[in-house]
């Protein structure tokens, strides 16, 4: 079982401290790009690196009075650094610091997503492992249609968060880009060469081209991302809703000692991880929206992005996380009823094997409209009358003119549906 979800570890990623340590990690880089070139220093460089630091509460008294967050950013850092601190910043904007800074702590938050994804990755695999050969019936339309397993079900959730994970890793390499280019992107009073450097010590790749920020077709491919990832977890979700109805009642959320399910009905069990998981999917998606909005923005720049990602982008990560952990915690502990399964499977009286007894009839040498029309008259007695579909079979004189109750023993096995599982699981390595 995985440990009780706790805040802090995706939060500390958003938190003031963080953000403004990433600040200072630009400044330093900056600072040690100069001093390669021979612009700072050697021992100002090493002044700056032993000195560097900041105050939170002096921060946000300097922010009350310059109404800018980065000037109260400098400000401190320049009365821990003194007199080497006029060599911080040098010819720099204050996005280059903030989005190379908001690319390190999305890059930060999309690794944490990653380990996230491959946990829940490692249990679709065993409950698809455990499930291989668990026959249940498939559905289409909500109607019974012919019968799967619940191993491949998990299985082909498996599939999609693989997939997810490769949408994840392109969109944090995406996004793990840093510029230093000045006020509008020309290096006015900058060296190429130090956003190239600086970029580097940082881990990111620099931009080939920015303005004053990072262009946001990136943040908005990360939060759709994100986004689609959500879509998956309700989409498993909403599996799981359906298949714990009572009338169906094949999984079940666990249901822990003194959990209660209604203040008035006390044989309550409600699917309220699965629910919950489903709503907070619409946020993730309304914030990719968003996302998408702050692309097109005036010119060189407008600050009409910032404000919605200060919102968006630590919410999106910080609520993703939260989603998949719950969602890892509620398949591990999925109860998983094989004997409703079974019942299910049954409960139309043969009806699954229709297309079996279609294509018997094929091979016998019917036309395939007068095998559906024979097939079908039976099958829709069978729904009205509840008679099991075999006998209706046997029953008919122009079935059984082709089909002996032998031939029909051997249609009806279900068996014959799990053939080509172990196929399937061979192409996953299983």
């Amino acid at each position: 079982m995985i440990a009780r979800y706790t805040l802090p570890e995706m939060g500390r990623i958003w938190s003031e401290e963080n953000r403004f340590r990433k600040w200072l990690e630009v400044e330093i880089a900056a600072c040690e790009a100069w001093a390669e070139l021979g612009a700072v220093p050697p021992e100002a460089l090493a002044e700056i690196k032993a000195k560097a630091d900041f105050d939170l509460e002096q921060i946000r008294e300097i922010e009350r009075v310059t109404r800018h967050d980065v000037i109260a950013f400098l400000t401190s850092v320049q009365e821990h650094v003194g007199e080497a601190a006029r060599y911080v910043h040098l010819g720099m904007t204050s996005s280059d610091v903030v989005d190379t800074a908001l690319s390190l702590l999305m890059k930060e938050a999309g690794e944490k997503l990653l380990q996230r994804l491959e946990q829940l990755h490692a249990v679709l695999l065993e409950l698809a492992r455990k499930h291989r050969r668990t026959l249940m019936i498939g559905r289409t339309h909500g109607i019974h249609a012919e019968p799967t397993t619940f191993g491949l079900k998990m299985l082909l959730w498996a599939a999609e968060t693989e997939r997810n994970i490769e949408r994840l890793r392109r969109a944090v390499d995406r996004v793990s880009v840093g510029k230093i280019s000045g006020a509008v992107g020309t290096y006015a009073n900058l060296d190429p060469r130090v956003e190239e450097l600086a970029c580097k010590r940082l881990g990111l790749k620099a931009a080939m081209i920015s303005t004053q920020v990072l262009q946001r077709d990136r943040h908005a491919e990360y939060m759709s991302t994100l986004a689609v990832i959500g879509c998956s977890v309700e989409k498993f979700a909403v599996e799981i809703r359906g298949l714990q109805r009572t009338d169906i009642r094949e999984v079940e959320e666990p249901f822990r000692p003194g959990q209660k399910g209604s203040s008035a009905m006390p044989h309550k069990r409600n699917p309220i991880i699965a629910e919950r998981l489903s709503g907070l999917a619409r946020v993730l998606r309304g914030n990719a929206l968003a996302a998408m909005e702050n692309v097109a923005l005036w010119h060189e720049r407008d600050i009409s992005h910032s404000s919605v990602e200060r919102v968006i982008i630590p919410d999106s990560t910080i609520l993703l996380d939260y989603m998949l952990f719950k969602l890892t915690e509620l398949l591990e502990g999925l109860n998983v009823y094989p004997e409703n399964m079974r019942r299910n499977l049954e409960r139309t009286g043969g009806l699954v094997f229709s297309q079996r007894v279609l294509l018997a009839l094929v091979e016998k040498g019917l036309s395939r409209e007068e095998a559906y029309l024979l097939v079908q008259r039976n099958a829709m007695e069978s729904w009205q009358t509840g008679r099991p579909f075999k006998e209706l079979l046997q029953a008919d004189p122009e079935v059984s003119r082709w089909l002996s109750s032998g031939e029909l023993d051997g249609i009806f096995d279900y068996g014959y549906f799990l053939k080509h599982v172990d196929e399937i699981y061979r192409r996953f390595g299983l």
